[in-house]
């Protein structure tokens, strides 16, 4: 990589380790999908989302903003999917590119049926390495405290823990509770893992 920088973001597809991460669609099954991610209990134990996704409607809705923060470059969101039989698994976004600074977040989870199979760790590797030859330098994501999974889903994936956010995440009751902030920057090598490639989607 020679540090070229794009300044954008652009619909695509990325394969690779077993997975396709595409982007949502509207479509019925992808909107069943999301809202099913995140009606999940263990999804609303460690998340408070912005937005209240509770039926079909508001998940196409969510969907539909989805696509326009991808037209407009502020944020990519993948639907994770096994590349074999299509199954959505979930969900990796790279959220708020800092194209001055080449920075940007990034975040996942898991449909309840696909954990225990390393899917958010391949995702977040695939994603990861995108965004590295967008030119991006640094990522940073954040879990709360007690949420052990993603902690280990962030240090597979070269996510080095940086530090512990007091009182950063909010819960459901209006209570809030640490996070640990963690972050990988370029040249930080990637795990081992299967080759992967990049293809502009339809």
């Amino acid at each position: 990589m020679n540090g070229r920088v794009t300044h954008r973001l652009t619909r695509t597809e990325l394969r690779g380790d077993g997975l396709l991460l595409r982007p949502w669609e509207t479509s019925e099954a992808d909107a069943a999908a999301y809202l099913r991610g995140f009606g999940d209990p263990e999804f609303r134990r460690w998340n408070n989302p912005l937005r209240l996704v509770d039926d079909l409607d508001a998940a196409r809705r969510a969907l539909r903003d989805r696509a326009l923060l991808w037209d407009e470059g502020s944020a990519g969101a993948f639907c994770v999917t096994d590349a074999a039989l299509g199954t959505v698994l979930g969900n990796v976004t790279l959220n708020s590119p800092y194209w001055p600074n080449r920075s940007a977040t990034v975040g996942y989870w898991v449909l309840p049926e696909a954990r225990g199979h390393g899917v958010a760790t391949r995702a977040l590797g695939l994603v990861t390495g995108w965004a590295h030859a967008l030119g991006l330098h640094r990522l940073a994501l954040d879990h709360a405290v007690g949420n052990t999974a993603s902690c280990r889903v962030a240090e597979r994936c070269g996510f080095a823990y940086e530090g512990t956010m007091r009182g950063s995440h909010r819960n459901a009751d209006g209570t809030f509770q640490d996070g640990h902030l963690h972050g990988r920057v370029r040249p930080d090598p990637l795990p081992a893992a299967t080759p992967s490639t990049a293809t502009a989607a339809p």
